[in-house]
Parts: C-alpha cells; sequence; structure tokens
C-alpha cells in the first residue's frame, strides 16, 4: 500500500492510498479518514460508495463528513469508482459509461470483465485490507453511497448478509434495471440477458427475498434524475411488501449533488453510528 498523502483533519487524519489490486488487475487508489480515538484502539468503519463520474477524492472534499466522524469515532472508507487505465477505448463503448462508473458490480462481457470486478474488491480486497492496515473493527461496518453508489450500497448489504451491520444511502439508483442508466450499464457490463440483472437490482434483490440491516434513504425531490432514473418508490414499495424495514426520506427543493448530501450527512452518520457504536 502507497501513501499518496495525509492531511491532519479535526483531530484524525483523512488520508489518500493507492494498492495494488488483485482483483481488478491494476493499481486502485482509495482515501481513508481516521478518527482522533483510533490512536487508543480499532474503531468502527464506513465505507461509503460514490456516484457517476466520482473518485476516491470527491466525498473527503465535498462532503463535511469528517468533523462529525471526529466527533463520533467513525472511520470513513471511500473508493474509487471505477479502475482507471485500463486500455479499452472509449469508442468501443455501446454506452456512456465506462471509467468512473463500475456500477459496484463484477462484469461478466468483454471488454470490461478483465477489470471491472468492483463488487470483489469493494467487499473482500479492499475490506481485507483495510482490517489489516487501518485500526478498524471488523465487527462494525457499514456501508453508505449517493447515485450509482447508492446502488452499490443497496444492492452489496442485500448480496452479502451479515457484512454490514449499518446500511443508508443518498438519492440511490434503487431499481437499475428499469431506468437508462442501469439498462446501459447492466447491458455492457452483464450482457443482453436481462434475467441476470435482477441479482444486482435493489427492488428486485427485496421482492426476491434478501434481508439488509433497516434502510436510511433520503431523497431530494428537485433532483434532476428523480423521475426518470433513481425510482425509490419502487424500492418502497418492495420494501413495503417483503417486510424490509425502510426509512425514506423525501425533501422538497433539494437537487441530486454534494449539497444535498452535506445537508444531510449528520444523520446518516449519526444513523450507523446508532448501531456501529452500540
Amino acid at each position: 500500500m502507497e501513501t499518496l498523502s495525509q492531511h491532519h483533519c479535526f483531530g484524525g487524519v483523512q488520508g489518500f492510498y493507492r494498492h495494488s489490486a488483485h482483483s481488478i488487475g491494476l493499481p486502485m487508489k482509495f482515501g481513508v479518514f481516521v478518527p482522533p480515538q483510533a490512536a487508543h484502539g480499532p474503531v468502527p468503519v464506513l465505507f461509503y460508495l460514490a456516484g457517476l463520474t466520482c473518485t476516491e477524492e470527491t466525498f473527503a472534499i465535498k462532503a463535511g463528513a469528517q468533523r462529525l466522524a471526529a466527533e463520533l469515532g467513525l472511520m470513513i472508507v471511500t473508493p474509487d469508482t471505477s479502475p482507471r487505465g485500463t486500455g479499452i477505448d472509449a469508442a468501443d463503448a455501446a454506452w456512456d459509461f465506462g471509467h468512473g462508473a463500475g456500477f459496484y458490480l463484477d462484469a461478466t462481457q468483454a471488454p470490461w470483465a478483465g477489470h471491472f470486478r468492483m463488487e470483489t474488491w469493494v467487499t473482500q480486497e479492499l475490506r481485507q485490507l483495510v482490517l489489516a492496515q487501518f485500526p478498524a473493527r471488523a465487527d462494525r461496518v457499514g456501508l453508505f453511497g449517493h447515485s450509482m453508489g447508492g446502488h452499490g450500497a443497496l444492492t452489496l448489504a442485500l448480496r452479502h448478509p451479515g457484512q454490514y451491520q449499518s446500511v443508508s444511502a443518498f438519492a440511490p439508483i434503487a431499481a437499475p434495471s428499469q431506468c437508462p442508466w442501469g439498462e446501459k450499464a447492466f447491458t455492457g457490463y452483464l450482457g443482453e440477458d436481462r434475467s441476470g440483472w435482477a441479482a444486482h437490482d435493489a427492488t428486485e434483490l427485496i421482492k426476491a427475498g434478501h434481508k439488509a440491516p433497516p434502510l436510511l434513504v433520503d431523497q431530494g425531490l428537485a433532483d434532476q434524475f428523480l423521475a426518470a432514473e433513481l425510482h425509490p418508490h419502487l424500492l418502497e414499495a418492495a420494501c413495503a411488501e417483503a417486510g424490509q424495514p425502510l426509512t425514506l426520506r423525501r425533501h422538497a427543493g433539494y437537487d441530486h449533488g454534494y449539497y444535498f448530501i452535506a445537508s444531510f450527512i449528520d444523520d446518516h452518520l449519526r444513523h450507523h453510528a446508532r448501531t456501529l457504536l452500540a
């Protein structure tokens, strides 16, 4: 693991790192905020999954999470959102994403399958690296994210029961099989056969009986992607039918960006702290 930079922040340290990711086959970057309490022993850890076009730095710079994380004693890990330097020419992509849009799954289709193994990296390799190299508690791990990363937080928690003790999301792509972003991504990464898409769709996973810890989801009602891409009402209906605990909060006037996230980040950190610090 290579240290790229470290910055003192609210008594803790915000660092950025790079390692050779075997699951990806390329170097991958990630950020870690270590709160001051970690000087006295391992602390709970939150993994935050960012959205389309973001990097490992976006949340750390824009969300304003370190102040309360330092107060509560929560470590925050921010993975990059996709492999970089894959050699895949953008002209080879039949859809609009690629770099910065790994969708937190393991691709099965060429040319993506060689490197786009984000689910394995996040849930296994990066998790193990963080637990080995930082003072993080393996039994107190939370997961949250925004947009594409909100999709990732929901689906990875549902697909890996028991691995995450707390879960939340900001404006998640809640039913990717039923929106243009998800259809493009799933077609590119998983192929034309829609029968395999449901395994990476939070709404469909809940319908199929998968369970997660109680979910907190915040959605802005002025979000420019709400009607076409996000579909929180479908997630809400599936949770109600399946008995999956969900708190879905709708906020008038808020859009899809980081001003929205910064406005409610404290609520999410406290949501996770109630479980992880219990």
